[in-house]
C-alpha cells in the first residue's frame, strides 16, 4: 500500500487527535510485511487442530497434564499436583489472552505511555500516585508461602507460552505494536489485582461532591444524598423507628464544610475521566455499570430440594471478556468458573462442595484529607503534633516517541505523600491526600480467593475470608449438604469521628481510622429463615447495625425487583433462574411513566396537544420493559432525565446541577416524582404538572435532534447499543479484525436500572447444588482473545438471548464434552 507525501502528513495531523489512528495507520504503512496477518498465521496459537491428541514438552512440569477443550473452547485442565496445575493454567491462559494480561499489567503499573505516547501519560501518571507497582513488590513478600508458590507456578507457566513464541506468532496486537511482552512475575499477579480495587472502591469523588453542596439546608442535603430506599432489601438489621431516628442523626456536619470552588469539581471531573479511559480500555470501568446481582435459594425453595444460587457480576463489556472460563482438576480439588486473566484459581464458581458469588457491597473504603503545607518548605506539612516532612517519590514514565518507532524518552513527576496518602488532588490551594484501604501493602485479594476454591463447608468458607482484605464484596453462598450463607466481607474502618463522608482537615486527628470492623462483626447469615438471601449494590443491613459500612449505595430496584421474582413462585427451577437474570422490567422507568400520565392526562386537550396524546397512550399501554424496540422507554428515559435537570438547576444552579453524580440519585428522582414536595417545586412553575409539560417538552427537543422527525425510530435500541471496543479497533486496514458489530441492548442502565443490565453484563452464572453437570455458565463473547479464533465471539448469541449454556462438571461430563485434547508433558522426561 503506498500513499503520497500529502496523505502521510493528513494522517500524521490526526496523531493529536487520535493516536491509535495515526500511530497504527503509519505502522501498516512501514510495516506491511509484518501486518499482512490471516486466520494461517495464527492457528497454532489457537490450537485449531482436528480433533485428535496434541503432546507438548515443556521446561518446569513435574508430571503430565491433561487439557481438553470443548465446543466452546473452554479448558479443562488435569493435573497430578497444585504446581503443575498452575503452570497449565497460566499457559493456557496466556495462550488465548496474553496481550489482555499485558495491557492489565501496564494499565495498573502507569507503563501505558511506552508503547501508546503521550496520549496515556496523564494515565500513567495517576496510576504512579497511587503506587499500585510498588504496592504489589511489597506483597510479594508479605504473603503465605503456598500462595506465593501458586503466583510462582502460574508465572511459569505464562512465561513458557511467552518463550515459545517468535516475530511471526505473536498475538496481532503485539505485532502491530512492535513488542515483544517481558516475562510475567508473581507482582504482575498482584497488581492486575488492584484494578479491581480501583473499579470497585473509588468513591472519594463522592466526598467532594457533597462537601460542594454543603452550604444547603439539612434537609436539601438530607434529599440530595440518600443512603435508603423504601426498596431496600435488608438482610441483617432491622429499620426500626428508633434506629432510623438515630441514623439520621449520625453526622450533621455538611453544611460546616467549607465551600468546594467550581474549579475543583472540574478537577474532580479530570479525574473521572482520566480513570474511564483506563478503565474502560481494558473492561473494568464501572461507574454507571458498578453493579452486580447475586442471590441463592435453600433446598425449600427449589424443587430439586437442594440450593441454587445465581451471579452476574456487571461490568462494561470489552473484547475479549473481562472473565476466562476454565475447570481446574488436580488430587483433592475440583473447581470450574471464571477467573481474572493473569491471576490463578477460580474467582467465580464452585467446586465438589461449595459454590459462591459475588458482588461490590458499594464500600466507603476512602477518604480525603486536606493538607496544610508550609508555604516556606513546600514539603512540609501540619500534624497534630507539629510539622512532618512528606515522602516525595519521583517516577520516570517511559513515553513513546512517535508513531513509527519504538523510541522512547523519559518523563519525570514526583509523588507527594503524607501520613494518610498520596496528594491525589491540587486546586485552589488546596491539597488532598488520600488514605484507602487499597494503598495499605497488606491489602490483598489473591489469598481468599486461593483459599476459597478448596473450601468444603461454611466453616471453610468463612475461613477462607477472615483476612480478605481486597474491594468489599457481598459473598453468597450454597453447599450440596442443603445451606446458604451470606457474608459482607473487606475492611471497613473505623474512624474517630463522622461517616467518611467529607474530606476532613489533615492537620487535625478528627478523621483518624482507629481500626476495622472485626471479621465476626461485619454482617452475615447463614441459612435464613426465609429460605433466601438477594444481594444487587444496595444496602444490606438496617439502622440497627451499630457500624458504617456504605454512605452511598445504589438504588435497590434490581435487588427489590429479584426478590419480589422469588417470591411469586413456591419452587424454582433454573429456568425461573434464567428468566429473572433476563429480566428488563424497570421500577423506576415504570414509576415515573405513572405518576407523569397521571399528572399529564387530566389536562390534554386533542388538538393543540395531539402529539402529547400519542405519547400518553404509549405510557399507558407499556409494560414497563426495557427492550430495543420499546419506544415508551426511550421516552421516559429522556422524560425522567429532563425533569431532575430542571429541578436541580432551579434549586442549586445550572452548574452544580452538572456537578451533581450521585450513586443514589435515583432515589432522590423516585420521591421527587410520587411525593412532589412543594419546597422543590420551579418557582417558575405553579404545578407539577406544568413543571412535567415542561419537560416533556425538553425531552421531545432533545429526541428530535437526536433521532429526527420521523418517531416510529424513537426506540430504545437506537440509544442504547452494545459495544464490544478493543483498545486497536480503530486502526485503520488491521483494526477491522478486533471489530464487532454493535447491537441494540436489552435492558437498561443509568436512569432505567433493571435486572439484566445488557452492555453490564460481564458473565452469568446458574450453580445448580444437585447436579453441578447441570450448572449453566458463560461469558460475553468468547474464551479467545484472538480474532482469528473461532472461540473470539461464539458465545455472543447466548449472551444476548441469555441461554446460558451447561458448563461440564464430572470427569465423564468432561470427557464427553471434549473436542480437543492436548497432553502438556514435562521437557526431560
Amino acid at each position: 500500500m503506498i500513499l503520497n507525501r500529502q496523505h502521510r502528513l493528513f494522517y500524521q495531523g490526526l496523531f493529536m487527535k487520535n493516536f491509535f489512528i495515526a500511530l497504527c495507520l503509519s505502522f501498516s504503512l512501514l510495516f506491511s510485511a509484518l501486518t499482512t496477518l490471516d486466520a494461517r498465521t495464527f492457528a497454532q496459537q489457537t490450537k485449531q487442530a482436528p480433533a485428535s491428541a496434541t503432546t507438548l514438552r515443556l521446561d518446569g512440569l513435574k508430571s503430565r497434564v491433561i487439557i481438553h477443550r470443548d465446543e466452546r473452547g473452554i479448558p479443562y485442565i488435569e493435573a497430578a499436583n497444585e504446581a503443575d496445575l498452575y503452570y497449565a493454567q497460566g499457559y493456557v491462559t496466556a495462550s488465548d489472552r496474553l496481550f489482555q494480561m499485558e495491557l492489565f499489567r501496564r494499565t495498573a503499573r502507569g507503563e501505558l505511555s511506552e508503547i501508546f505516547g503521550k496520549a496515556t501519560l496523564e494515565e500513567d501518571k495517576r496510576h504512579r500516585t497511587f503506587g499500585f507497582a510498588q504496592l504489589a513488590e511489597a506483597q510479594a513478600t508479605l504473603m503465605s508461602a503456598k500462595l506465593r508458590r501458586a503466583l510462582e507456578d502460574y508465572a511459569r507457566g505464562v512465561n513458557a507460552y511467552i518463550d515459545s513464541l517468535d516475530a511471526k506468532s505473536l498475538p496481532p496486537e503485539f505485532q502491530i505494536l512492535q513488542l515483544r511482552p517481558r516475562p510475567w512475575r508473581v507482582a504482575d499477579s498482584l497488581v492486575t489485582s488492584k484494578l479491581f480495587d480501583e473499579s470497585l472502591s473509588t468513591t472519594w469523588r463522592q466526598d467532594i461532591t457533597r462537601a460542594a453542596f454543603g452550604d444547603l439546608p439539612q434537609a436539601q442535603r438530607d434529599a440530595l444524598f440518600p443512603e435508603t430506599s423504601p426498596l431496600d432489601v435488608i438482610l441483617v438489621g432491622s429499620d426500626n423507628a428508633n434506629t432510623k431516628k438515630a441514623a439520621a442523626s449520625t453526622d450533621k456536619s455538611m453544611g460546616q464544610h467549607p465551600a468546594i470552588e467550581a474549579e475543583t469539581m472540574r478537577a474532580v471531573a479530570a479525574d473521572e475521566a482520566l480513570m474511564k479511559s483506563s478503565l474502560e480500555r481494558i473492561g473494568l470501568y464501572a461507574h454507571d455499570n458498578a453493579a452486580s446481582n447475586n442471590w441463592v435459594v435453600s433446598g425449600k425453595r427449589t424443587i430439586t430440594g437442594k440450593p441454587l444460587l445465581a451471579n452476574d457480576p456487571h461490568l462494561p463489556a470489552s473484547a475479549p471478556s473481562i472473565w476466562y472460563m476454565l475447570h481446574l482438576s488436580m488430587p483433592g480439588l475440583r473447581a470450574a468458573g471464571v477467573s481474572v486473566a493473569g491471576l490463578p484459581g477460580i474467582a467465580i464458581g464452585h467446586n465438589e462442595h461449595i459454590a459462591w458469588g459475588v458482588t461490590s457491597l458499594e464500600p466507603d473504603t476512602q477518604d480525603l484529607y486536606v493538607e496544610k503545607f508550609d508555604a516556606t518548605n513546600p514539603r512540609r506539612y501540619q500534624t497534630p503534633t507539629g510539622w512532618r516532612e512528606a515522602e516525595v517519590r519521583r517516577e520516570e514514565i517511559k513515553v513513546r516517541k512517535g508513531f513509527t518507532s519504538a523510541e522512547t524518552e523519559t518523563v519525570s513527576f514526583d509523588v507527594t505523600t503524607t501520613r494518610h496518602g498520596p496528594i491525589i488532588l491540587e486546586k485552589d490551594s488546596k491539597r488532598y491526600a488520600l488514605r484507602w484501604t487499597a494503598l495499605d501493602a497488606r491489602a490483598n485479594l489473591a489469598e481468599s480467593f486461593y483459599a476459597l476454591n478448596s473450601a468444603r463447608n461454611w466453616a471453610e468458607f468463612q475461613s477462607a475470608l477472615k483476612d480478605y482484605s481486597g474491594p468489599a464484596f457481598n459473598m453468597i453462598y450454597a453447599d450440596t449438604r442443603g445451606h446458604i450463607g451470606y457474608y459482607g466481607v473487606g475492611r471497613f474502618p473505623i474512624r474517630k469521628t463522622g461517616d467518611g463522608k467529607l474530606p476532613y482537615d489533615g492537620a487535625t486527628d478528627d478523621g483518624e481510622w482507629t481500626g476495622f470492623i472485626p471479621f465476626d462483626a461485619l454482617p452475615h447469615v447463614y441459612d435464613p429463615p426465609s429460605g433466601m438471601i438477594v444481594t444487587a449494590n444496595s444496602r444490606i443491613v438496617g439502622h440497627s447495625y451499630p457500624h458504617k459500612l456504605t454512605v452511598a449505595p445504589l438504588a435497590a430496584y434490581r435487588a427489590r425487583r429479584i426478590y419480589n421474582l422469588l417470591q411469586a413462585k413456591p419452587k424454582l427451577t433454573i429456568a425461573d433462574f434464567r428468566s429473572i437474570l433476563a429480566d428488563t422490567y424497570t421500577i423506576s422507568g415504570n414509576t415515573f411513566a405513572v405518576e407523569f400520565y397521571k399528572e399529564i392526562f387530566p389536562t390534554a386537550r386533542a388538538g393543540s396537544d395531539d402529539q402529547l396524546l400519542e405519547h400518553l397512550r404509549l405510557l399507558k399501554e407499556w409494560d414497563g420493559r426495557v427492550v430495543p424496540e420499546s419506544r415508551a422507554a426511550l421516552l421516559v428515559s429522556h422524560l425522567r432525565d429532563a425533569f431532575r435537570r430542571l429541578i436541580l438547576t432551579a434549586a442549586v444552579g445550572a452548574e452544580r446541577a452538572k456537578q451533581y453524580n450521585y450513586t443514589n440519585a435515583d432515589t432522590f428522582v423516585d420521591w421527587l416524582i410520587t411525593e412532589k414536595p412543594s419546597a422543590w417545586l420551579p418557582k417558575e412553575f405553579k404545578s407539577y404538572a406544568e413543571l412535567l409539560r415542561a419537560a416533556y417538552a425538553e425531552a421531545r427537543a432533545e429526541l428530535l435532534k437526536d433521532y429526527g422527525a420521523d418517531e416510529t425510530q424513537w426506540t430504545w435500541g437506537r440509544e442504547a447499543l452494545v459495544k464490544f471496543p478493543h483498545p486497536l479497533a480503530q486502526v485503520p486496514l488491521l483494526g477491522a479484525q478486533f471489530q464487532i458489530t454493535p447491537v441494540p441492548q436489552n435492558g437498561g442502565v443509568g436512569r432505567l436500572p433493571t435486572v439484566n443490565r445488557g452492555s453490564a453484563v460481564s458473565m452469568r452464572l446458574i450453580a445448580d447444588t444437585a447436579d453441578w453437570d447441570r450448572t449453566q455458565q458463560g461469558i460475553t463473547l468468547g474464551i479467545s482473545g484472538l480474532p482469528s479464533s473461532s472461540h473470539w465471539k461464539d458465545q455472543l448469541d447466548d449472551w444476548r438471548n441469555v441461554t446460558p449454556r451447561v458448563f461440564p462438571y464430572t470427569k465423564a461430563a468432561v470427557t464427553a464434552a471434549a473436542r480437543e485434547t492436548i497432553t502438556l508433558e514435562p521437557a526431560t522426561q
